[in-house]
């Protein structure tokens, strides 16, 4: 399985456990309440959503990585297309990240 893969799942797996803010305004009031613990962001979202994105992250240490298209973020959580997702558990947060860290897919 490709690590990509495993984050998808990983993701999915946060989905069940109703620890995901899918969607740019979920995202933006997770992010604001202290609940994101990582923010994925769809390569393909559109400018001004990244931008709201980034601007309610300024000054925050929320961890923000590009990960896939919307079709795949929003698949990975059972959804249609996204362009973000937060993970709002620390400990799927981190596991994500490490897996992202094995991979060499975090940017950002």
């Amino acid at each position: 399985m490709s690590r990509r893969n495993s984050i998808y799942q990983l993701l999915g797996l946060a989905r069940r456990a109703g620890a995901v803010a899918p969607g740019t305004e979920a995202v933006r009031r997770a992010v604001r309440i202290g609940k994101a613990h990582v923010v994925l962001m769809a390569r393909d979202a559109s400018q001004t959503q990244m931008d709201k994105i980034r601007t309610t992250l300024r000054g925050r240490t929320v961890p923000q990585v590009s990960l896939g298209d919307r079709n795949a973020l929003g698949a990975a959580v059972g959804l249609s297309a996204l362009s973000a997702v937060a993970v709002t558990s620390a400990p799927l947060a981190e596991q994500v990240l490490a897996e992202l860290d094995r991979s060499g897919t975090a940017e950002g």
